[in-house]
């Protein structure tokens, strides 16, 4: 399974929100706050590019001894149509500064010094030490992975419903049971998928619940996910 750090790592160099939180910015226009691009440096340093005129930049240029203390959170949403499709959240605390001389028309480069890192999602709630988030990669599939979830949902629904014959005596009794069968998260080691069971006489509502589906070993580009994705098919019997 992927290391904390591996998966804040990969929420950072993702395409999902973030914001920073800064003291007295509450009143702040929120787009203000939403790095433009963000990009991870050689020793574990974030580079964020705001507009020049954000409170960030204002804060930064003005912090006392170059030490604004910020938290960036990231909040990383389903890119599927799910219940409850936020998959998780990350929080980097550290302290920004502006990058002198490299601004572009508009725009200001700022620097986050991470002190302390956490994450909470589909895999638990870890802390995440600086030097593991600096010497960790992001998931090489993570460019692809919301293209590569919405085209298995809408291409490959029945052939991921079929996953259920994978879930041994634990869920699985037939394809009739389950409503609707997800993919709702992709990484270079599996593949999580969202069921949901038919509710039934004595039964209130339908139920979900999410099963991870591990690759014979991990893939490192989208050729050998597609081996791996037939592999998986392939053992549920399609």
């Amino acid at each position: 399974m992927p290391s904390a750090a591996e998966r804040t790592r990969t929420l950072v160099q993702s395409t999902c929100s973030a914001m920073l939180l800064i003291p007295g910015a509450a009143g702040s226009c929120p787009d203000q706050l939403l790095p433009d691009v963000r990009t991870v440096g050689p020793d574990g340093e974030v580079f964020l590019v705001l507009p020049a005129d954000s409170p960030a930049v204002r804060a930064a240029t003005h912090a006392q001894d170059d030490e604004l203390a910020v938290v960036l959170e990231l909040t990383d949403v389903a890119p599927v149509s799910v219940p409850n499709r936020i998959r998780g959240r990350a929080w980097l605390s550290g302290w920004l500064t502006c990058v002198p001389g490299v601004a572009e028309p508009g725009r200001m480069l700022l620097r986050l010094e991470l002190g302390e890192a956490s994450v909470d999602d589909l895999w638990g709630a870890e802390t995440v030490e600086p030097d593991a988030f600096a010497r960790a990669c992001p998931d090489p599939l993570v460019e692809h992975e919301a293209e590569l979830l919405q085209h298995l949902h809408s291409g490959h629904g029945d052939q991921v419903r079929s996953l259920c014959a994978l879930l041994g005596d634990r869920e699985s009794d037939a394809w009739a049971a389950y409503a609707s069968a997800v993919p709702v998260a992709l990484d270079r080691y599996g593949l999580r998928v969202r069921f949901t069971r038919r509710h039934g006489p004595g039964t209130p509502a339908d139920r979900s619940f999410d099963a991870r589906f591990e690759f014979p070993e991990p893939v490192e580009d989208v050729v050998a996910l597609r081996r791996a994705m037939h592999q998986l098919f392939e053992a549920a019997g399609c």
